[in-house]
């Protein structure tokens, strides 16, 4: 009678839909595959000198690795391609977040991909701070550029590094030249932090203003406005020429308060429509001019030799702080040590003290036993 009530009842249990693999098993034996594939740097290196896009993107991916063997594998590219760099046009572009960075360097790039130059844009987008993931979404915003067979985009995610610019994108400027690219453009995530070491990587900084967001000047840092070579004022088109050229006028103002550029060329402001493609061959002037005088007065040379030094500095200061981090005896003792500063029965300047005491006494030891 029992399962007679049961099959008559209008109550019935359907079975659910299998739910898939929490884990992605194609993409794990696809990694797999990928570090057992770790191809002779000769192999890299012969594959960008002849324009192999596939082997560059490669290369970077092994350069914005942080795994041991794919860095040693990198450092050796880079050192084959090296003597082939030093040629092409670099390029900072920065502004705040909406100024229309990226429709501007696909006009700009446009526009020179019809002259018959090379384009490579490496583009920084800014991490998650929790989450550590990035969008990566240039290739869609800049689409037109994207599909050009004279121009390559490389989005990378910043890494949590100061102002949201790449750690390595100093090196993917060296593989890229060594591609054959002519102008290399380095776009910013704009956060306001980033600037300074983008100044230091490229030869033209130029900052992309807009109007009609209030106080043109408000927000802008001083800063930021010495270290451009050149200010563009975007989106003058439509009902907006009038502001923007307002807001041309009170940059140029401002810019009469600072003192003389390091590179004895005054910066020049223009307005341009990067939607319309309006100005954008004065833009594009005004860079070739500069380029063309700090090559002649040798602030160009100069420069570029700076940021070599400069470069050397930075990999000292990330190879000693990777280095301590990766020491045992440091991993052994750090949870401890930022437990004491977290109850605050230890101030994080002792803690600091502690631990590399830790690290240059366990540098020691080794010494010692190698002896």
């Amino acid at each position: 009678m029992e399962n007679e009530n049961t099959f008559n009842s209008a109550l019935k249990v359907n079975e659910g839909i299998s739910q898939p693999d929490s884990l992605n098993q194609a993409a794990i034996e696809r990694l797999k595959t990928y570090k057992r594939n770790i191809l002779p740097s000769k192999q890299y290196t012969e594959g960008i000198l002849r324009g192999d896009i596939v082997m560059l993107s490669k290369a970077i991916t092994l350069i914005e690795s942080s795994l041991p063997e794919h860095q040693l594998v990198a450092q050796e590219v880079i050192a084959s391609c090296l003597p082939h760099t030093g040629n092409a046009l670099r390029l900072g572009i920065t502004g705040v977040p909406g100024a229309g960075k990226s429709t501007f360097i696909e006009a700009l790039g446009m526009h020179l991909t019809e002259k018959g130059r090379k384009i490579a844009v490496l583009a920084i987008d800014p991490s998650s701070q929790r989450s550590k993931g990035s969008i990566l979404g240039d290739k869609t915003r800049m689409e037109q550029l994207a599909n050009h067979p004279n121009a390559y985009i490389r989005p990378s995610a910043s890494a949590g590094t100061l102002g949201g610019v790449a750690r390595k994108t100093r090196e993917s400027i060296i593989l890229c030249e060594a591609a054959g690219f002519d102008t290399i453009f380095v776009e910013t995530v704009g956060v306001g932090q980033s600037e300074t070491a983008v100044h230091s990587m490229v030869d033209f900084f130029l900052l992309i203003l807009i109007s009609g967001a209030g106080d043109e000047l408000q927000g802008i840092k001083r800063g930021i406005m010495e270290m451009a070579d050149g200010i563009v004022v975007n989106k003058a088109d439509g009902d907006n020429i009038h502001r923007a050229n307002r807001a041309k006028a009170e940059c140029e103002n401002a810019l009469h308060l600072f003192p003389s550029a390091e590179s004895g060329i005054n910066p020049k402001v223009l307005t341009c429509s990067s939607l319309e493609n309006s100005n954008i061959d004065g833009v594009w002037q005004m860079i070739v001019d500069f380029i063309s005088a700090t090559r002649e007065n040798g602030f160009l040379e100069h420069k570029r030799l700076s940021q070599t030094v400069a470069i050397m500095h930075e990999s000292i200061q990330d190879d000693l702080k990777r280095n301590f981090y990766n020491n045992d005896e440091v991993a052994k003792h750090l949870h401890v040590i930022e437990k004491e500063i977290a109850t605050q029965k230890m101030s994080s300047y002792i803690g600091a003290s502690k631990l590399l005491e830790v690290y240059y006494r366990s540098l020691k030891d080794k010494n010692q036993k190698k002896e």
